[in-house]
């Protein structure tokens, strides 16, 4: 009798497993698609000046990374007029010199400024402020009709800024934002960064984020254009000022005030950052795992056992003879699959996904505990306690 009601639960176990991803795969916005890529633009643009820009980086400790992307925003071909600021966010490797002497060697037709943040007001955390010094001095400058919000690490190929500006004005988006794509190099890399994008786009799909009458909206830090007059009436980064999981506040914040978002994989952009081993990998997640649950205890005794039946149910079940267990395997690898080959990886790198789902959520368990221990949100030296996910 104990061991058909052992059987009947791990069989219901299998079937609910396989419910959950038949509905991710058909009713969660399409995210396992990656052909969201730069809406097309005009082949032929109406005359007039284009309009200006300013490019704000905001570094901490980038020293290492910047030979290999600041030289790509001074040298864009972009006819409009452009400025890039570097916001030195009280880094210790020198990052300021090394951006100015950059500035100096491989000088491009654009304007280099080099500012200094200071130390974050109480209820900031270090990024949004050095958002908020970079585009103060843009406005300064003389009143940028966009923002180029662009990470230390991202670099970008030639006509990057131009196809963006186009794109923007050609749909009429207040933001445009792209997904990197990220280093995969190493064999943690391979392991973890396709799934930390894939996981990302289950959370916001992006054909959902950017139709305009739905309620997801989000975008990603490391390439983000935002219009002016956007960013005002979305009062940013203001408004966002404690948010660790600064990209979705921003999303959110131009989306929630009538703004038209648009968010895609890169083409253009990639990040020159390595993850050597695990524990950087480790350190980028567990930084805002936590913060993504609303630092929610019920939360997260609700995501533990769901990752559990979702992810790791399946290749459980299926090794031990389940059809249903299988079944699931099937549909999560596929679902997978092409992220993983969007990265250029083998195709068999989408079967350790339930692997990949078991670090992140230890991942995400660590993020907890750092947070209830008071350590917080941690990310080069700086801890955000009681930061807020925005």
């Amino acid at each position: 009798m104990r061991q058909t009601a052992g059987v009947s639960v791990a069989t219901w176990t299998s079937f609910l497993s396989l419910a959950a991803w038949l509905w991710l795969a058909a009713a969660r916005g399409q995210y396992w698609r990656t052909d969201v890529r730069l809406p097309a633009v005009r082949e032929v643009r109406s005359p007039g000046p284009w309009p200006s820009v300013a490019v704000v980086v905001p570094a901490r400790d980038e020293a290492d990374v910047l030979p290999g992307t600041l030289p790509t925003l001074l040298a864009q071909r972009y006819p409009g007029r452009v400025e890039v600021l570097v916001v030195d966010d009280g880094s210790a490797d020198g990052t300021g010199d090394v951006a100015r002497a950059l500035g100096r060697v491989a000088p491009g037709p654009h304007r280099l400024a080099v500012v200094t943040a200071g130390a974050p007001p109480r209820g900031w955390t270090g990024k949004l402020w050095a958002l908020k010094r970079g585009i103060g001095e843009a406005r300064a400058h003389g009143a940028p009709e966009y923002l180029l919000l662009t990470d230390a690490d991202i670099a970008h190929r030639p006509d990057s800024l131009r196809n963006l500006v186009d794109a923007a004005r050609t749909h009429g988006l207040d933001l445009l934002s792209q997904m990197a794509r990220l280093r995969v190099t190493t064999g943690w890399e391979r392991l973890l960064v396709p799934a930390f994008v894939y996981f990302f786009c289950q959370l916001y799909p992006f054909r959902s984020v950017n139709r305009p009458g739905a309620r997801a909206a989000a975008a990603a830090g490391g390439c983000v254009l935002l219009s002016a007059r956007a960013a005002e009436r979305a009062g940013v980064p203001d408004r966002m000022r404690g948010a660790v999981i600064d990209d979705v506040a921003l999303g959110r914040a131009v989306k929630g005030t009538g703004g038209k978002v648009w968010l895609g994989l890169a083409d253009e952009v990639v990040s020159v950052r390595p993850y050597e081993g695990l524990a950087p990998l480790w350190a980028m997640v567990a930084r805002s795992a936590y913060a993504q649950l609303r630092h929610s205890p019920l939360l997260l005794a609700v995501t533990v056992p769901g990752l559990l039946l979702v992810y790791l149910v399946p290749p459980a079940a299926a090794l031990t003879g389940s059809a249903a267990g299988a079944a699931a395997w099937a549909v999560m690898t596929a679902t997978y699959l092409p992220m993983v080959r969007h990265y250029r990886q083998p195709w068999w790198v989408a079967l350790t996904l339930p692997v990949t789902a078991a670090l992140y959520l230890a991942m995400t368990v660590d993020s907890a505990v750092r947070h209830h221990a008071g350590r917080g949100a941690a990310w080069k030296g700086r801890f955000y306690a009681g930061s807020e996910s925005g």
